[in-house]
């Protein structure tokens, strides 16, 4: 031991060849002035990150990546599926205690280090496996995900045909129950008046029936087959636009952020003036007020399920994009000392308002569509992720210039997600530079990097766009990516951050940072509440687990589950391995191992960014065949 580390045993020491300094590669250099014994004040080259041009990049990337589709389809799929607007109490309960510190943990952990999602935690290097269980979950989050896209451009190239494919019946892919008259006032029940046209049916009898809407997603779309064990053939017409989006992507996060950047600026505000258009035509539309009053109202009993604040937790850590390293990845080029506690309340605000306003746009239409089949808004889109595609394009059916405004929805439904797509790939590729050691790091192209990930998540997406695709996708959602993996992570970042590394010493990093210590609410929050809250819902999850099914009728088989058992453990066990792993292959006392792999390992931004308040040395080397000059920091 040093004589440093002996007068200050907090201290953090970078590390040395073969212990991870190629996690110190950076792009560009500054200077920072070190006392050297016997050499006076000598001046190294230290490289330093690269920035956001603008400020307002790294707002609109987190807009564009935090905001998307799960805000316009898994939101208001959620509040149908657990009773309305019961789902906004546990929602808003959980966002202030949960979702938001945890947001401003993830990004001031990356401006902090300025490192991407696996390297950051060299804060705590004993827990380095949250970054990898990260890189994981954000991998399966980036192939799945994209399935969405692809089905919203199938939609976008059938939009521009009048009448539009799923307004009418007599196609080849519908059946003889295909029908485009669902209106109340057609049919009758036990208390209406006997007075009724010689067509009308009862209620009952047109319930059975179904929409064209309906037919053209299952039957045309998805192909759907019997089951998982029934994948069926490629749809190849699928396929093409499952290419064509990866493309897309590709492109899109090639360069990096000085290119992606200047993307999101409009695909992260285009799709507010569409929805703000759908409103103002979907309020207007009759039963709307009382899909408007089901979305509010809540239903007090739903308290009482489990399932309700299981599914509560999951869209804040979902819809926050929480766990999955990218928000660690845009914050680690944020500069040092932006103001990243006021970025991520605000950031906090625009998200869930934007869920609350989408929950509007989709419960009017869901209320119109009640009314014209004359059913419970209960009985409504029963196909689960299915929702946006068959709400959406029944409110758009109904406008004048139908294909205009199914065309402008789509592509707005496109972009909506592509910067949820592109932001997440980038959080993923930064994570991946960073481990590149830096004796290699400038033989390896970025561009070759993103292309081998884009075509590895392509292979997988192939299993998707089968027959029994459908099933695939909302396997990876209900496991890999949602749910309990995403409230383990979460459960861990807080307790790493709040009582390994420290709450307080992390507030001070933090203060350093934007000028001031944020609300002492915080704190408490990473050190109990959040945890609490995240490993109460994860074993309620866990006591409470039902095997996933589809449209509430087709369970998977046992094979199935195992599946996807293997995608959420693959990342949760990350964790507990690694930790493992190098307790029991680092020397020394279990006391002296602890203290050894609970060290921050700094980057060399700190040497400058921390300067008044720190002692920089040279290290002697180790022996002869040492070429670099190694230094310790103390804070």
């Amino acid at each position: 031991m040093s004589e440093a580390e002996e007068h200050h045993p907090g201290g953090s020491v970078l590390p040395e060849e073969g212990e991870g300094a190629d996690l110190l590669s950076e792009d560009m250099a500054v200077v920072s002035p070190l006392v050297v014994p016997g050499m006076g004040e000598v001046k190294i080259p230290i490289p330093e990150r690269e920035t956001w041009t603008r400020q307002m990049d790294f707002i609109m990337s987190c807009v564009g990546f935090a905001v998307g589709l799960g805000n316009v389809w898994r939101f208001p799929y959620l509040c149908y599926k657990n009773g309305g607007g019961v789902f906004l109490i546990p929602y808003l309960l959980i966002v202030f205690v949960g979702g938001m510190p945890v947001f401003f943990l993830e990004v001031a952990l990356g401006q902090f280090m300025k490192q991407g999602g696996i390297s950051a935690w060299n804060i705590a290097p004993l827990f380095k496996g949250l970054g990898v269980s990260s890189m994981i979950i954000v991998f399966f989050c980036n192939t799945y995900y994209i399935m969405i896209l692809v089905w919203g451009l199938y939609y976008l190239l059938h939009s521009f045909t009048d009448p539009l494919p799923w307004a009418t019946c007599g196609n080849t892919w519908n059946t003889a129950n295909c029908t485009r008259v669902f209106r109340g006032d057609g049919c009758y029940n036990g208390s209406a008046s006997g007075n009724v046209s010689a067509f009308n049916s009862s209620c009952e009898e047109r319930a059975g029936q179904r929409s064209p809407i309906i037919e053209f997603w299952e039957n045309k779309v998805l192909h759907i087959s019997g089951g998982l064990d029934e994948p069926g053939n490629i749809n190849w017409e699928m396929t093409l636009c499952l290419l064509a989006t990866w493309i897309i992507v590709y492109f899109c996060v090639w360069k990096g952020v000085k290119s992606s950047g200047k993307v999101v600026y409009f695909t992260a505000l285009f799709p507010y003036l569409v929805l703000a258009v759908l409103l103002a035509h979907g309020v207007t539309l009759p039963g709307a007020l009382d899909g408007i009053v089901y979305y509010l109202k809540p239903d007090w009993s739903k308290l009482g399920e489990a399932q309700v604040w299981i599914d509560a937790g999951t869209q804040i850590f979902f819809s926050y994009a929480i766990g999955l390293g990218a928000l660690t990845a845009l914050g680690s080029y944020n500069h040092f000392h932006n103001n990243c506690y006021q970025d991520a309340y605000v950031l906090a605000v625009i998200n869930s308002g934007t869920s609350f306003f989408a929950g509007f746009v989709v419960f009017s239409v869901l209320g119109f569509m009640a009314s014209e089949q004359g059913v419970d808004i209960s009985r409504v889109a029963e196909s689960g992720p299915g929702l946006v595609f068959i709400a959406y394009p029944k409110a758009v059916t109904l406008m004048p210039l139908a294909p205009f405004w199914a065309t402008l929805f789509f592509f707005m439904l496109l972009i909506l997600g592509l910067d949820s797509q592109f932001v997440g790939v980038e959080g993923f590729i930064t994570g991946i530079m960073d481990m590149i050691p830096n004796s290699v790091a400038g033989s390896v192209r970025r561009e070759v990097v993103v292309a081998i990930c884009c075509f590895i998540c392509f292979i997988i997406d192939l299993s998707m766009v089968t027959e029994g695709g459908m099933f695939v996708f909302q396997l990876f959602d209900y496991y890999s990516a949602s749910g309990m993996t995403l409230l383990w992570q979460a459960f861990w970042e807080c307790v790493v951050v709040a009582w390994v590394y420290g709450a307080d010493r992390f507030m001070d990093d933090i203060a350093r940072m934007i000028g001031y210590q944020p609300m002492p609410l915080v704190k408490w929050c990473w050190a109990f509440i959040t945890p609490c809250l995240c490993m109460g819902i994860f074993l309620f999850h866990v006591v409470n687990y039902r095997p996933v099914s589809y449209n509430s009728s087709y369970v998977y088989p046992w094979w199935g589950e195992a599946v996807g058992w293997c995608l959420a453990l693959s990342s949760m066990l990350c964790i507990p391995v690694t930790v493992l792993f190098k307790l029991l292959t680092c020397k020394g006392s279990l006391l002296e191992r602890w203290q050894h792999l609970t060290t921050p390992v700094w980057g060399r931004h700190h040497l400058e960014y921390l300067a008044h308040e720190s002692k920089a040395k040279l290290r002697p080397p180790a022996g002869p065949e040492k070429s670099i000059l190694l230094f310790e920091t103390v804070i």
